[in-house]
């Protein structure tokens, strides 16, 4: 009852001298206090984490004087159009956590401790700054390469044609919340919070053993599987420690414009080679290839499937050349009906390292991979992680292995299938009845559409022109290697519009096709 009786200290107004830059302000002027408190429903975030969010950030920027006291209680949650226990509550928080103090019959204030920290140096103006050629000391220029046509606001778009995005109407958001609410149990607690710099979590291991690679036909032991940052942190480390300057690797053309770039990053040799209807052409590999990168579950990015003939080549061609196979297992987690296996299942050797992910089912965001190899190699990858990142942040990992433990990865696994199948159906009668000119890739599944328009149109006109229609498209010249990049070829994902929006998308891009080649 004594803390409650601090909100209702008196309202009258005072006049506050100012403090180290802070507003002169009276207790109620509107004014300030509008411009500090910004409530947000949808945020994402409860009201009562949003104020306190808005007080720390006011005190810590030095926006409220010491000497200025809070509104009341009462005030401010009529102000916010929030019940008064809300803003009881964190108020409490913050006094608890040393923000803020609270005078009898006075209210409340910032705490002076909170800001007994040296005031921060001005900084130095760049033309007092000697100036440094950082440029010219880079071994490769990463500004430089290609940046993938992803715009940060596609959920703002009517037609998101984007690949590699989530739906999230079809996200799991209770189910995932469910997960996330156990691994903050204090038991589970327990388990993540150490420093796991020389393993992963043994849950998420053991669920990727059991659950994801028998799928495609890999059974490996826990000491043969990592945790990664995702496919491109896999990649970056398999580059780093296994690749240098003139390091011969071969790539698929098209294919995975971020591998070529991370190899090439690596001081690399790119070595483009040529696919057809049955994937990677192995009769055209180069000599004296020390690797082969392949997408042979879903090519990218024309979805084919390396046929189980292809495959087999592939692999005795490694076996005679002495030749390592990083296989990413591109678009494979939403199985086709016949799929085929993996390279990694097939391999004898060893030679081959396989890179999967959860980002294409459960989010690209939450950048949860793994890689499959010989224990040695993963022992040497692990020691290498501890430089890099020390280790994928174990939270997220018990978390993503109460999800897969729970069974909620093949729930949303045969969730999306049905929903992506569909989809993929409807876009390309859409695609052959509104665009006949551009022929639509061969392969069967995935969750993208590669499509070859006439020799006359170029795709990255194409997409800022439909981009103005609500329209986004991928323009398929980054995924060539080389100067003359073909630019008749673009990329439509399935994975985040809605299928009642794709007849009108196509339509639209059509219009802005017709729109391009009448200029």
């Amino acid at each position: 009852m004594l803390y409650q009786a601090h909100c209702h200290h008196i309202t009258g107004q005072v006049l506050v001298p100012a403090y180290r830059g802070t507003l002169m302000a009276t207790r109620n002027d509107n004014t300030m206090w509008s411009g500090l408190f910004s409530i947000t429903p949808s945020s994402g975030q409860t009201l009562q984490a949003q104020i306190r969010q808005a007080i720390v950030a006011a005190i810590l920027d030095r926006q409220i004087s010491v000497k200025m006291p809070l509104p009341s209680c009462r005030v401010l949650a009529k102000k916010l159009g929030v019940a008064r226990g809300t803003v009881v509550l964190a108020f409490q928080q913050l006094v608890d956590q040393g923000f803020l103090v609270a005078r009898e019959r006075r209210g409340h204030f910032v705490n002076p401790d909170v800001l007994t920290t040296p005031d921060q140096p001005q900084p130095v103006s760049a033309s007092d700054q000697q100036q440094v050629d950082w440029c010219s000391r880079t071994i490769v220029s990463a500004r430089d390469l290609p940046k993938p046509e992803k715009p940060q606001n596609w959920q703002s778009s009517t037609y998101p044609f984007i690949y590699g995005q989530f739906d999230p109407s079809l996200f799991p958001t209770a189910e995932w919340r469910e997960c996330n609410r156990m691994a903050l149990a204090v038991l589970e607690i327990n388990n993540w919070a150490s420093d796991m710099f020389e393993q992963d979590d043994p849950l998420l291991v053991e669920q990727i053993q059991a659950r994801m690679l028998p799928k495609r036909g890999i059974f490996a032991r826990p000491e043969e599987i990592m945790i990664t940052l995702g496919a491109q942190n896999a990649l970056y480390m398999l580059a780093a420690m296994l690749m240098s300057k003139g390091t011969r690797v071969a790539m698929e053309n098209p294919g995975y414009p971020d591998a070529r770039s991370i190899f090439r990053l690596a001081g690399a040799d790119v070595v483009p080679v040529a696919n057809d209807n049955q994937g990677l052409i192995v009769s055209q590999l180069p000599e004296n290839c020390q690797f082969a990168f392949t997408t042979p579950s879903h090519q990218c990015p024309t979805m084919v499937s390396m046929t189980a003939s292809r495959r087999k080549e592939l692999l005795e061609h490694a076996a005679q050349t002495d030749m390592i196979v990083i296989e990413d297992d591109y678009d494979s987690q939403l199985l086709d009906d016949a799929p085929e296996p993996a390279l990694k299942s097939l391999d004898r050797t060893g030679r081959v390292v396989y890179v999967g992910s959860l980002s294409k089912t459960l989010a690209p965001g939450l950048r949860v991979g793994y890689i499959v190899a010989s224990p040695d190699l993963i022992a040497e990858l692990r020691a290498f992680r501890r430089f890099v990142l020390r280790h994928p942040p174990a939270n997220n990992q018990r978390s993503v292995a109460l999800f897969l433990s729970l069974g909620h990865h093949d729930t949303l696994v045969r969730k999306l299938a049905a929903a992506f199948g569909e989809r993929r159906e409807r876009i390309i009668q859409s695609v052959e009845q509104h665009l006949p000119d551009w022929s639509v890739g061969q392969a069967k599944s995935g969750t993208s559409l590669w499509l070859k328009g006439p020799n006359s149109i170029d795709t990255a006109l194409l997409a800022a022109s439909a981009e103005k229609r609500g329209v986004l498209v991928e323009p398929g010249a980054i995924f060539f290697a080389g100067d003359n990049k073909p630019a008749n070829f673009m990329r439509l994902g399935i994975s985040s519009i809605p299928l009642r929006r794709i007849d009108k998308g196509v339509v639209e891009l059509a219009a802005s096709a017709a729109e391009i080649r009448s200029r």
